[in-house]
């Protein structure tokens, strides 16, 4: 897997750099949360899939409780799609690849 296919742990000190350019998904999920752990390998198989059209990224909502509280996640697992900077959709729960990959392209 190529450097950028890779999926990002996001910090509350770098995630508005992190998505200030460009599509990002940003699965805000936690290590206690099953649909979470189901989510993982689907978002690394959506990120080498669609490598260069979109940045994947995690934040752990127990550890980066700011962010988590900006954005209101009440209910995990929640993918947030952002462009430049910007919320344009977000989803609540599990999805499959496909559904994962239609939502990333209703952002570009």
């Amino acid at each position: 897997m190529s450097g950028k296919a890779q999926i990002k742990h996001f910090t509350d000190s770098e995630f508005e750099k992190e998505i200030k350019n460009g599509v990002v998904l940003v699965d805000f999920h936690a290590n206690w949360c099953g649909p979470c752990r189901t989510l993982a390998p689907i978002l690394e198989q959506v990120a080498k899939d669609m490598e260069g059209k979109v940045t994947i990224g995690k934040i752990d909502i127990d550890n980066e409780e700011k962010t988590a509280a900006h954005f209101q996640i009440t209910s995990v697992p929640t993918m947030i799609l952002f462009k430049n900077g910007k919320e344009v959709n977000r989803r609540i729960g599990l999805l499959s690849a496909d559904a994962v990959k239609e939502f990333i392209k209703s952002a570009q």
